[in-house]
């Protein structure tokens, strides 16, 4: 009875607004080919282990290319539409039906899987993922050939096994992903993430999510109930924050909470840390064909894997693609299914459907609300504006962003850590955050990889420095762009630099000397976005993240960070060393 409702009850199919980057396909593989569960398949492993596997197959019986995702996480609300904070695998019936198996695997001690638990993306677990890669190819209903696709953890993985080159993996379709473990992600502007890997370690690995057991059926029967995006909309995005803190408020496992302690306290610099610190030295040894998806509202933990990602794989260039979407936070993640299909069709079937023409850059741009092509990235056509921070001599309260050097001044916004009692009144007399506008004065295009440099003091040994970059329309309304977070302490540049990103040595502390000048450069997040004439671009800088705050509502996910460490004074001196780089094209009529 239980193993006929498996079969008979799958999981309700859903896509959501993002798919396709701008195009259609002109041809698909097929369609209409169903879908049927083969639950709890045991996957043996080198070491006599076995992983627990759901295995969705097309209902039309045959050998079909897979798609395998190697899951962190108990898979068992994957596919409900719950937002449990893991669902970011796609929906296994679109898949089916276009002619893939599904194949999403759960790590050791996860779920119904064998073995003890594994750390954040650890060499054994990779080990396990390419393993999983060739036992898929060998299976009765497998062609041989093996892709991989996913968001977030499902897609950072991908990176690491592919540059193991397992001999059966055709090509992958990476989301929203981190190369850099320790700097995108553990110790993110030079601080513990303690924002992010609250939420992360409390939602999925507290005792009743890693032991949770649902039949399939019942999976699939609450799918058809509430796997809809007008609960999205109407009932779980309205109340995110109280979804997510209780999801901090979370007892977990001993074992994952043992890593959380070492990476807050133990891990201050990358050479102390236990944890597996992510593939971006070894991009160079990828060679498969392949897709990344940037989400451009990704401040706080995906910021700048994809950019290095397409700058570093050996794939050939007319193998490798890149997709920069526009900023959306939803779970479950349901975006680029059809485009994922779309290129797995073309790579792995053969199919001539129109990918192969496709430009290898394809981005959102903010205010045309289209996608815009490029032959790269950063975008050859764009050219590199220097302007500078300035504070007019008329009107001392107004700040500005203008191309000519000013003549040198100084400015100063001063620190009080969160939760800190002071008196009221103090922003009468000193202000917390500097902002600077630039009015546009004809159409342009700002789309890029974006530098922050200031020329900056302190009367403490350390501060935090929170760089924000919005658009103001016409009409008063303001809406974020970019941001950026450095730690002065940890200022010192790294060898690993990319052409999107300056990599900050994190693990290198250099005190501030009280009020003796020093250069901070670091990146800010990249953006795409179109201003109309009168539009105006807007920079701040300021301490504390609450002073900079942006809702989930809005597509963005920013850091939450307890900084800064010290009440403190922060002085920025104009002049020719204190600027932004944005690279801009002015629209032609």
């Amino acid at each position: 009875m239980i193993r006929w409702l498996n079969s008979f009850l799958i999981p309700r199919p859903r896509l959501n607004q993002y798919q396709l980057a701008g195009w259609t396909p002109n041809r698909i593989a097929d369609s209409g080919l169903g879908c049927k569960l083969l639950a709890d398949v045991m996957i043996p492993m080198q070491d006599g282990v076995h992983l627990s596997a759901d295995v969705y197959t097309p209902a039309k019986s045959g050998k079909y290319p897979v798609i395998l995702q190697f899951s962190a996480y108990n898979r068992d609300l994957h596919t409900t539409g719950l937002p449990s904070g893991n669902n970011e695998i796609g929906s296994p019936p679109v898949i089916t039906d276009r002619g893939y198996v599904q194949v999403i695997v759960t790590a050791r001690s996860i779920g119904r899987s064998e073995g003890t638990f594994q750390p954040w993306q650890n060499e054994q677990e990779t080990q396990d993922h390419a393993h999983c890669i060739e036992w898929a190819a060998q299976q009765p209903w497998s062609n041989g050939d093996v892709c991989l696709f996913g968001t977030s953890y499902y897609g950072m993985n991908q990176a690491s096994v592919a540059a193991l080159n397992p001999p059966s993996l055709r090509a992958f379709f990476a989301n929203e992903i981190c190369t850099d473990f320790y700097r995108h992600l553990f110790h993110y502007g030079g601080v513990f993430n303690a924002d992010f890997l609250n939420l992360w370690v409390g939602a999925n690995f507290n005792p009743a999510t890693v032991h949770r057991y649902i039949a399939p059926w019942k999976r699939a029967l609450l799918s058809h109930l509430i796997s809809y995006p007008w609960l999205w909309n109407k009932l779980i995005k309205p109340n995110l924050t109280k979804i997510i803190a209780r999801f901090k408020k979370n007892h977990v496992i001993p074992e994952a909470l043992r890593w959380y302690i070492h990476l807050m306290v133990d891990s201050n610099s990358r050479e102390e840390t236990q944890i597996t610190q992510g593939p971006f030295q070894k991009l160079n040894q990828i060679h498969v064909p392949f897709v990344t998806v940037q989400n451009l509202g990704n401040i706080a933990l995906h910021q700048f894997g994809c950019y290095d990602l397409f700058e570093h794989a050996s794939t050939p260039q007319d193998k490798k693609w890149m997709i920069l979407g526009p900023a959306e936070y939803e779970l479950p993640v349901y975006s680029w299914q059809l485009e994922a299909l779309a290129f797995f069709d073309h790579i792995v079937k053969g199919v001539d459907n129109g990918y192969s023409g496709l430009p290898p850059v394809r981005y959102w741009v903010e205010g045309k609300k289209q996608f815009e092509s490029a032959a790269n990235f950063p975008i050859p056509e764009m050219q590199s504006h220097t302007l500078y921070l300035q504070r007019t001599s008329i009107n001392l309260e107004r700040r500005t962003l203008q191309h000519q050097i000013p003549d040198e001044d100084q400015d100063s916004w001063i620190s009080i850590p969160p939760g800190a009692e002071v008196l009221p009144g103090i922003e009468q007399f000193e202000t917390q955050k500097l902002a600077y506008e630039l009015l546009f004065e004809q159409e342009t295009t700002i789309a890029g990889p974006i530098t922050l440099q200031l020329k900056y003091s302190c009367n403490e040994i350390d501060s935090y420095v929170i760089a924000r970059l919005g658009k103001i329309d016409c009409e008063g309304n303001y809406r974020l762009l970019s941001m950026g977070h450095l730690r002065p302490a940890t200022r010192t540049l790294d060898s690993s630099s990319t052409r999107c990103e300056l990599a900050i040595n994190t693990s290198m502390l250099t005190p501030l000397q009280p009020n003796i000048p020093v250069l901070l450069r670091f990146s800010m997040t990249p953006i795409a976005s179109f201003f109309k004439k009168s539009e105006r671009l807007l920079l701040e800088i300021a301490s504390r993240c609450d002073q900079l705050y942006v809702s989930m509502n809005e597509g963005f996910i920013v850091p939450y960070t307890t900084v800064p460490p010290y009440y403190c004074r922060n002085k920025i001196y104009y002049g020719s060393e204190s600027y932004i780089e944005l690279p801009f094209k002015q629209e032609a009529h």
